[in-house]
């Protein structure tokens, strides 16, 4: 085997997971792609001399790095977005994989990658590569170049920021299927009841159409009664033209609108830990968010 086919063929066998955790540090697939593009040209220049004894911990240290710097620049371009912003919804995979690991998982649910957004970088890097890929103190400090006693000074305040937000608890997706089915059909048919015995008091809607779809206002709206109101008065955009599906995005059930066969809309419900009620309705409209779905 040639020196650049074993080179490509080590950063593909690790590429999944290096996906993996930079879309959970950054929540875009083109921000992504380019810090895996960054990692793969250091990777190509330094694979050659046969230095490097641990291929994955040098990926992974590369990887976060530059995440990390990415994530202060997307922050910065974020204060000029139009409306909330919500990280790019995935679709699922039928079999699971390095990546699909955390796709599957509570891990990168809109709700947490939404709280995610609150923390700096650094912090993010940690909670991520802590919390959601088990790596340990010493090893997350080798990879950020911080001492450990930092490392784990910013797992603590993460953390603590994270549970007092987003509480850790896992749905059944059996239930979390079947509740995104009769919500969606309560707001497709007008059915206040329906969709109000559903609502949690103080649900939030978070609505991403990035002032080029329509959206549910410039800011997250909170309450029963005027989420409930305003999906009931716009119908989330169901009519006779829109086709309903249901598919796994992100890790979690979704549902997905279609009109003339490209997608329009892909609505995520967060549930509190009985698997009842709704406490968040994330919608993406923005389009440009949409492409990679099919």
């Amino acid at each position: 085997m040639t020196t650049d086919a074993a080179a490509t063929e080590t950063f593909t066998e690790h590429r999944e997971l290096l996906f993996a955790i930079v879309y959970s540090m950054l929540g875009t697939v083109a921000d992504t792609e380019d810090v895996l593009q960054e990692t793969w040209l250091s990777w190509e220049r330094r694979f050659p001399a046969g230095a490097i004894d641990h291929p994955r911990a040098y990926l992974v240290r590369v990887a976060v790095n530059a995440a990390m710097a990415r994530d202060r620049a997307i922050k910065r371009r974020r204060e000029t977005y139009i409306g909330p912003w919500l990280p790019e919804p995935l679709p699922g995979a039928e079999e699971p994989d390095a990546a699909d690991h955390l796709m599957r998982s509570e891990s990168v649910s809109m709700a947490l990658m939404v709280v995610l957004e609150s923390l700096s970088p650094a912090e993010r890097a940690v909670f991520v590569l802590r919390e959601v890929f088990g790596y340990g103190h010493t090893e997350i400090a080798e990879m950020t170049g911080k001492s450990s006693v930092a490392v784990r000074q910013l797992a603590h305040r993460a953390r603590s920021h994270v549970r007092a937000r987003r509480p850790r608890y896992r749905v059944d997706p059996r239930v979390h299927r079947e509740v995104t089915e009769r919500f969606m059909t309560a707001v497709a048919g007008g059915d206040m009841d329906g969709l109000f015995d559903l609502l949690a008091p103080d649900v939030t809607l978070i609505c991403d159409g990035g002032g080029r779809a329509p959206a549910a206002g410039p800011r997250p709206l909170h309450g029963a009664e005027r989420v409930g109101g305003l999906l009931l008065r716009r119908g989330f955009g169901l009519s006779e033209e829109v086709e309903l599906d249901y598919r796994s995005v992100g890790g979690a059930p979704a549902a997905l609108m279609y009109r003339d066969g490209r997608i329009v809309s892909v609505l995520v419900l967060d549930l509190d830990a009985e698997g009842d009620r709704v406490t968040g309705v994330y919608a993406v409209t923005n389009p440009d968010k949409l492409t990679h779905l099919r």
